[in-house]
């Protein structure tokens, strides 16, 4: 018994020449696929990122508490001329610099071990044991650290017998935990970036007489770099607005932290938004100085 055809319908004419027009225009396809993702981003993200500076460019009223919604410069000029938003947006930075040195110079042997010296089958779990903390919670992490760092902790218990005593809470906790948290993010492109680097250019290194030093220097760090920074764009960004790992291991203020409080507790938006401008200005700026640097021509 034969199974009877069902005639295929065809195809409207309208959608035949729509088919055909896209097919003539190649950008005209990429932009229809784009136009979605793009949207979003225009809304969503710089949409956002607008109302941001338009709310810093606010204040409140400090008699009535009022939102004033007149553009004034005042929150910018407080910003600048108090010492304590000074000192706050240094530490900051100063953290997140610590920060991403730490992952970089943690991260690049890992990563080279994972790329050039791992047999194939330790390298999957290597991966796999770099990834697995990324299933896990955040604040997951944070508190297993506030217990490991806490007085009568892990890191107490194993030093004690050696006479020596974990940092506790403070400056140096954040430090070890956010180095902990972003490390990931530093592994993975310096990895991806050393398993794209063919072999051949490490034997004519070596043939040409340029010992592991040179090699590193004049071949696999330059082709490296781009990794290198993006690797830094995440782990700066996120050091830099991060304030639950500072309020869970430290008594220390940081950025976030005080736009934190000036929203939940003093009620000031304004203020906080036009902190909060600063870490966003120092990514603007780390960004334009690193392409052109030129470390985005090679990714």
């Amino acid at each position: 018994m034969t199974t009877p055809q069902i005639p295929r319908t065809p195809p409207s004419s309208s959608r035949r020449r729509l088919a055909a027009a896209l097919h003539r225009r190649p950008r005209a396809q990429l932009a229809g696929l784009l136009a979605a993702p793009l949207g979003w981003f225009l809304v969503a993200y710089l949409g956002s990122l607008a109302l941001f500076l338009v709310t810093s460019l606010w204040r409140v009223d400090s008699f009535s508490g009022n939102l004033v919604r007149e553009p004034t410069l005042d929150n910018y000029v407080q910003i600048g001329t108090q010492e304590v938003f000074r000192t706050i947006a240094f530490r900051t930075i100063r953290m997140a610099t610590l920060v991403t040195i730490t992952t970089v110079v943690i991260a690049f042997p890992i990563a080279f071990t994972m790329a050039r010296l791992a047999p194939a089958r330790l390298r999957g779990a290597m991966v796999v044991s770099i990834l697995l903390p990324l299933w896990s919670g955040y604040l997951v992490k944070v508190y297993a650290w506030r217990l490991i760092l806490s007085q009568g902790g892990v890191l107490n218990w194993a030093l004690q017998p050696v006479g020596l005593q974990g940092p506790g809470y403070g400056e140096v906790a954040v430090w070890l935990v956010e180095t902990y948290l972003w490390l990931p993010y530093m592994i993975i492109p310096i990895y991806a970036a050393l398993e794209r680097i063919p072999g051949s250019l490490l034997e004519a290194s070596a043939d040409l007489g340029g010992r592991a030093g040179q090699t590193f220097r004049r071949v696999i760090l330059p082709l490296a770099l781009p990794a290198v920074v993006a690797g830094s764009i995440f782990t700066f960004s996120l050091t830099l607005g991060d304030y639950i790992t500072p309020t869970l291991v430290s008594n220390t203020r940081f950025i976030g932290n005080v736009v934190y409080d000036f929203v939940g507790v003093a009620g000031n938006q304004p203020l906080a938004a036009a902190f909060a401008m600063v870490p966003v200005t120092v990514m603007v700026v780390y960004l334009l100085v690193a392409r052109r640097a030129g470390a985005f021509e090679a990714l």
